[in-house]
């Protein structure tokens, strides 16, 4: 078993080769400060690369999800003192650096599920939760892309990822533009969460119990399959079938090929070898 100590962030194995990371700033309502924004990306890239970790849980401590940005973080962005061009040039280096720290759950090699109960507003929510694979949510969680009540386009993933998870252009837009929130029920019937739960306790049932699903899985197999998959998003059918077909021409050699067909004839649970 790892361990991994951060200041923002709560890591924990729960259950075999399920991981569960939480934001751990409950009394300033899980909002995202410098050291988070670092500690993200750490997190989900070492977990990456731990061979005992199969799947992620991420949710987040206390009474909600994560209420977005510190504006501490907004201040640290702009030096008064700076003229036009350098301070746009440090601006844009800092805003990179937040797109990053989303992206290393995109590309974290193992399934991500966040389990989202309460608020989730502004960059945690649509932001960072569209760059999980699956969500879930309580019945008491709410949503808003609340960027342009902060007088600013969202620009750490929202307008990149939320349309190609929905797929209603016209209300991707509304939601955009009005900022307002929008409710488990709604967020479920437009396919952003896959399902909803009573309350926060069911919440976190569920996703173990998903995650320890996944977690059975071929680990080969399912890294694989969320490579590919977002693979394929971004590019052509025939780029994704090229891709694909690369990929497996060594992956199709894996003993965990064998290992499924022998456990389907013995109708016995097979067991993968941590990748």
């Amino acid at each position: 078993m790892s361990s991994y100590q951060f200041n923002t962030l709560q890591v924990e194995q729960t259950g075999d080769n399920v991981y569960h990371v939480q934001l751990n700033r409950p009394d300033k309502r899980n909002s995202i400060d410098d050291d988070m924004w670092k500690e993200i990306p750490q997190c989900f890239d070492s977990l990456g690369t731990d061979s005992s970790c199969r799947v992620i849980i991420l949710s987040g401590a206390g009474k909600m999800f994560c209420s977005g940005i510190d504006l501490s973080v907004l201040a640290m962005l702009q030096d008064p003192n700076q003229e036009v061009a350098r301070r746009a040039i440090a601006m844009r280096i800092g805003v990179k650096k937040f797109q990053d720290a989303f992206t290393s759950i995109e590309k974290c090699p193992k399934p991500v599920i966040a389990s989202i109960h309460g608020g989730c507003i502004g960059a945690g929510s649509i932001d960072m939760t569209s760059a999980c694979d699956i969500r879930l949510c309580s019945q008491d969680a709410f949503f808003s892309i609340k960027e342009v009540d902060m007088g600013l386009a969202a620009d750490v993933g929202t307008l990149q990822r939320f349309p190609k998870i929905v797929g209603n252009d016209s209300l991707v837009r509304e939601l955009v533009y009005t900022a307002r929130n929008f409710s488990a029920t709604e967020a479920k019937d437009i396919g952003f969460v896959s399902s909803v739960h009573a309350d926060a306790k069911t919440l976190t049932d569920a996703s173990i119990k998903l995650a320890t699903n996944i977690a059975s899985k071929s680990p080969v197999a399912i890294t694989g399959s969320k490579i590919n998959m977002n693979y394929s998003r971004d590019h052509s059918v025939d780029e994704g079938l090229n891709y694909i077909a690369n990929w497996n021409m060594s992956m199709l050699q894996s003993e965990d090929l064998m290992t499924s067909v022998q456990a389907a004839m013995t109708k016995t649970p097979p067991k993968y070898k941590d990748l």
